[in-house]
């Protein structure tokens, strides 16, 4: 029945599947509650390292499905990625750069002109790696990254074939999915441009190379850094 449909109305297909998986990414947060039922824990009275605990289970879970959801345009990906190394690394290493100038100038504009203290998401982030930094390594540093690019990248490249449209939705839903839940008043919106910009340029990056891999190490890469800085330096 699916596979008949799926050859009936391919496009059609596409569509429900990058809507489902969206969802699945925005409400993966519910899959805490397996643990927490199965552990009796208070989610709102939980130390920082029990939250830890909680998001990189809720990860995971959500790494596995989006593995097996996506597990043979993966496989067709990483053979394109690796196939050309070199070339896919360069175009998303000078995409990765441009987004990452955007972002620091946007942040250094922010601050300046708003007199902003940072973004919601970067101060729940640093008391989670405060608790457990080397779990937040993982989670941040390889499973994020992975459902995000899905989510963000994967879905909406599926579905927009317009190379600047594909940047601008990527630019505006990664951007609004870390701040919007944050939020709590005007500045904090603002915010929605450097993380969109790294968003748009992974977006581009994908496009260009037409292999989700290259987008995804370079998250991979930039999420590990700012993990570790976090941990040896700041």
């Amino acid at each position: 029945m699916i596979n008949q449909m799926i050859k009936k109305y391919p496009k059609l297909y596409v569509i429900i599947r990058s809507v489902i998986v969206f969802l699945l990414f925005w409400f993966s947060a519910y899959f805490q509650y397996i643990p927490i039922r199965l552990f009796h824990i208070q989610p709102h009275t939980a130390s920082k390292t029990i939250q830890v605990l909680l998001s990189t289970f809720s990860s995971a879970i959500l790494f596995f499905i989006f593995l097996f959801i996506y597990w043979k345009d993966v496989k067709k990906e990483f053979k394109k990625f690796t196939k050309h190394f070199m070339e896919n690394m360069d175009i998303g290493v000078r995409w990765w750069m441009v987004g990452l100038f955007i972002m620091m100038v946007s942040n250094v504009m922010i601050t300046y002109f708003f007199k902003a203290g940072g973004a919601g998401n970067e101060k729940i982030v640093q008391d989670m790696l405060d608790a457990l930094p080397w779990l937040m390594l993982i989670d941040a540093g390889i499973l994020a990254p992975f459902n995000e690019e899905i989510a963000f990248r994967k879905t909406l490249k599926d579905v927009f074939s317009n190379k600047w449209l594909f940047a601008f939705l990527s630019f505006l839903l990664f951007g609004g999915g870390h701040v919007i839940g944050n939020a709590t008043q005007f500045v904090d919106y603002l915010y929605i441009i450097p993380y969109g910009a790294l968003g748009g340029a992974f977006a581009l990056a994908y496009y260009e190379t037409d292999t989700i891999f290259t987008s995804l190490s370079l998250h991979m890469f930039h999420n590990t850094v700012l993990v570790l800085l976090s941990i040896f330096v700041l």
